[in-house]
């Protein structure tokens, strides 16, 4: 009973410090909840110090009070506000590239790759490595199963500097494997389409950026006396950009400017039938190439591309291009004003227009 007093004594003791803790904490948290809302859009990265206070808290037995911290850190936040008041240029850095394509402008010009190519990688190994041999140039046929005897000729004619694509319209295409560079062709399989149908689905410029040239082939040309890398030298002694082999003279004949002269490696003009050209500069005389075996340099076909449409009749269409730009693009960029014909006499596939 004579204890009972002291005991009393030391449980209120234990209860005032612990409820003057709680208190203590609870009005730590309140204020500081006050605190971070008055100023919320000031980053914590923006509560700069002064360093003879960094000083001053890393000693080992400064006397920091809360008042103290408080005051600084009231002090800080004024700073910063007054600092973001001003403008301020250098806070974001904004990527914005206009000379990337279209779509991809925010993205950082490293990573950006504008174009691709049709060959062929492999499944494993070093990246490096897949391909020890690059072609400069792209040939493609439409064909069906029927023409492969006539496809396996032509196809013998181009070196390994052309890369060999096939637009298969039949739906046939793993026939064509008994041919061994048919394994290491591309084969593109749409039932019942045109050339300039896959040609405008498949060959984007983009896409065919790899080849300084293309050819778009019918399955159906006879080239006996054909020789590619020949071709590709004369077109590039005589800058052509859009060019066709010429045909042997003794076949049917549409038009006189598609025929072999013998007399010269090029012509750009020729004698139509009386009556035929109302302009001897102009198609049919001139300026003129048939769809059937045309050849296009890389800038040439960026250009042309964008020409051939998609919802009509894509035979037509390229025909008339052929044969009408010359006189509708003026003011157009020399590409897509030079639509000439070549041939020459140990280059020249014979057939029928």
């Amino acid at each position: 009973m004579a204890k009972f007093p002291a005991v009393s004594r030391s449980v209120f003791r234990f209860t005032n410090e612990t409820m003057r803790i709680v208190m203590v904490t609870v009005i730590g948290v309140v204020l500081g909840f006050f605190i971070g809302i008055s100023f919320p859009s000031v980053s914590i990265t923006k509560l700069h110090f002064p360093s003879s206070f960094v000083s001053y808290i890393e000693e080992r037995n400064s006397g920091l009070t809360t008042q103290a911290l408080l005051n600084h850190a009231w002090n800080s936040v004024r700073n910063a506000r007054e600092n973001t008041s001003e403008p301020n240029t250098n806070t974001t850095l904004k990527i914005y590239v206009p000379t990337n394509p279209r779509g991809a402008e925010r993205l950082a010009p490293g990573i950006v790759v504008p174009d691709t190519d049709f060959h062929l990688r492999r499944l494993w190994g070093d990246p490096s490595e897949d391909l020890p041999f690059k072609p400069k140039y792209l040939v493609t046929f439409t064909v069906g199963y029927a023409q492969k005897e006539n496809i396996n000729r032509a196809v013998k004619k181009f070196s390994d500097n052309f890369a060999i694509l096939l637009f298969h319209y039949d739906g046939r295409v793993t026939e064509w494997d008994e041919f061994e560079w048919s394994k290491r062709a591309i084969h593109i399989s749409v039932s019942k389409q045109t050339k300039w149908w896959y040609a405008k689905r498949f060959l984007h410029p983009d896409i065919v950026a790899a080849y300084e040239y293309i050819f778009i082939w019918d399955e159906d040309l006879g080239v006996d006396h054909f020789n590619a890398e020949e071709y590709i030298k004369l077109v590039k002694k005589n800058g052509l950009d859009i060019s066709q082999p010429g045909l042997e003279p003794d076949r049917g004949l549409t038009w006189q400017m598609t025929k072999r002269r013998g007399d010269r490696e090029v012509h750009k003009e020729t004698e139509e039938r009386p009556g035929w050209c109302a302009d001897p500069h102009l198609p049919p005389c001139a300026a003129f190439v048939e769809i059937m075996a045309p050849v296009f340099s890389r800038e040439a076909w960026r250009c042309v591309w964008h020409m051939i449409q998609v919802s009509i009749c894509y035979q037509l269409v390229p025909a008339v291009l052929y044969g009408l730009a010359p006189s509708l693009l003026i003011g157009a960029s020399p590409e897509c004003r030079m639509i000439w014909f070549m041939d020459g006499a140990s280059t020249s596939p014979s057939g029928s227009a």
